[in-house]
């Protein structure tokens, strides 16, 4: 009797590692998001003028709600002008005349197809001085936070989830000794 609940252990056991090992297979699929496909100006462009849009296009469609595309100069201010606005695969925002010549990061959040926020940077070098005027100072400690769920909580309940199988599984009746 006490093989017999060896063995049932054992495939109790390998049954939950193919299905964990299979699951993870899978995921690689489901974390496929939106992915930059180009920008304006493009990523590591060196311009002598800034254009009057800066923009971001993704390989699908993106959410209206809840897009950021902010523009941080040399100086550390703000260089966008008013909301960003998306146009199907696109986020853009006004950008007008800039300031100091050195490296401009166009910084983005936007809200993918599937819904998953998908966040990064570009940089371009302004080679020339402008004479536009600029913004706000940015907020670095805004820019820094992800801003999204943290990740550590289901972590650990999946932890707990699979530990308390195995035990469960692992566990000796009460009638044997």
């Amino acid at each position: 009797m006490r093989r017999r609940t060896t063995f049932t252990s054992v495939k109790v056991i390998a049954v939950g590692l193919l299905t964990m090992l299979a699951s993870m297979l899978g995921a690689g699929t489901a974390l496929a998001h939106s992915v930059v496909i180009s920008s304006t100006p493009e990523n590591g462009a060196e311009i002598a003028a800034g254009p009057e849009r800066v923009s971001v296009t993704f390989n699908e469609a993106l959410q209206e709600s809840f897009a950021s595309l902010t523009v941080v100069g040399p100086d550390g201010n703000l260089w966008t002008k008013g909301d960003p606005a998306v146009e199907g695969p696109t986020v853009s925002a006004e950008l007008g005349e800039l300031g100091p010549a050195g490296v401009y990061t166009v910084a983005f959040r936007v809200t993918s197809a599937d819904g998953h926020p998908v966040s990064g940077t570009r940089t371009f070098t302004l080679s020339e001085e402008g004479s536009g005027t600029p913004g706000a100072a940015a907020d670095s400690s805004g820019e820094s936070g992800s801003g999204g769920v943290p990740l550590w909580p289901f972590i650990v309940a999946g932890v707990l989830v699979f530990g308390g199988g195995l035990w469960f599984a692992l566990r000796k009746p009460r009638g044997e000794n």
